[in-house]
């Protein structure tokens, strides 16, 4: 089985071309998303860099919508790609060809509103987080336990 899911950022503005004539034309779009590493040695990058093509529908979407610094979720196979330079040297790379893409976080960024506080736009508080022991884990009423599968 060949499945990759990959979440980061746009490294640059979708690049698009269509292929074919009339209603035969197919949307090729092409993308680069930089995947933070959650472990790395000290000195090497941290993050990856995925290639991403997208046919279709997908290419249509993230044409209209993903522009440089867009997060997003990725899910598709892996390809090696490969082809002749100039200088006759055979080149390989790796694609993700995109089966799904979708946003990875809201409009608003980080839950933030346009005023830039994490309040809603409604002027109400947010409700305050209920307590938890040192594991992080909370104590759920008795009255609620009875009506927990797992409990």
């Amino acid at each position: 089985m060949n499945s990759t899911i990959i979440s980061g950022r746009l490294t640059r503005d979708t690049e698009v071309r269509y292929a074919g004539s009339g209603e035969k034309t197919t949307v090729i779009a092409r993308f680069t998303v930089a995947v933070n590493r959650i472990y790395h040695k000290e000195g090497e990058p941290e993050a990856d860099f995925f290639n991403v093509t997208a046919f279709g529908k997908n290419a249509t979407f993230a044409e209209k919508y993903l522009k440089q610094g867009s997060k997003v979720v990725v899910r598709g196979a892996m390809r090696q790609d490969n082809y002749t330079n100039k200088d006759g040297q055979k080149v390989y790379s790796w694609v993700l060809y995109a089966d799904e893409i979708d946003f990875g976080e809201g409009k608003s960024s980080g839950g933030k509103n346009q005023s830039g506080s994490k309040e809603p736009k409604s002027g109400k508080k947010k409700p305050e987080e209920p307590e938890t022991d040192e594991n992080g884990f909370m104590d759920i009423p008795d009255e609620l336990a009875e009506d927990c599968p797992f409990a």
